[in-house]
Order: C-alpha cells, then sequence, then structure tokens
C-alpha cells in the first residue's frame, strides 16, 4: 500500500485519486489541511528530493510570501514553513516503500506504482 498525501480539493489530487482507483491501487491519503504535516517526515522529503522539488513554487502560498523569504530559502526553512503552511508542498506526494514521488504523471504512475 501507498501513502499519498495533499489536500483533498486540489485539482491535481483529484486526478491522481481517480487513477489510483481506476487502476485499483490501494493507497491511504493523508489531508495537510486537516491533519498537519509531520516534521520528520517533511524534513527526510527535503533531504531526499531537495527543498527545490517539494516546495510548490507555482502556487499562491509561495507567491504570496515575501521576497525576502524567498530568497533566503533553505532545506530548514522549507521544512518550518511546510509545517506551518502545507500548502507549500508540491501535490500530490505519494509514498510507496522508500520512494517519494511528487506530482501526477499518468505514464510515471503506471511504471512505478502498479
Amino acid at each position: 500500500m501507498l501513502n499519498i498525501y495533499g489536500i483533498k480539493n486540489c485539482d491535481t489530487m483529484k486526478k491522481a485519486f481517480r487513477w489510483l482507483d481506476e487502476h485499483q491501487v490501494e493507497y491511504q491519503f493523508h489531508d495537510y489541511k486537516k491533519e498537519g504535516v509531520n516534521a520528520e517526515l517533511a524534513a527526510a522529503w527535503v533531504a531526499k528530493l531537495g527543498w527545490e522539488a517539494v516546495i510548490n513554487k507555482r502556487g499562491t502560498t509561495w507567491r504570496k510570501l515575501t521576497d525576502d523569504v524567498k530568497d533566503n530559502m533553505s532545506e530548514s526553512n522549507a521544512v518550518t514553513l511546510m509545517l506551518e503552511q502545507p500548502s507549500l508542498i508540491k501535490r500530490p506526494l505519494i509514498v510507496k516503500n522508500e520512494e517519494v514521488y511528487l506530482g501526477f504523471n499518468a505514464e510515471h504512475y503506471a511504471q512505478t506504482l502498479i
């Protein structure tokens, strides 16, 4: 079974849920808005993938940050911000075994999640 992290009402999350359901892939969903983010997991994701990959720079949450915060981003700052504002985390974030996958890509899902 895999774990999928994100926000339930996100359009990209809905695509991922639909794909997983259609392909009968069992998953456990963790909603950032309701359950928050675990500091250990956030730090592990950033350590494994880099903060540049994990933080969604396209979203409104990123755009609302001050230039000073954006310009001084580091791994530790990213983890702190992820805990305070989980909407900054790129969605969906999928963990299967020890691997972490970001975003929705049906072709990539077919190769790695089934």
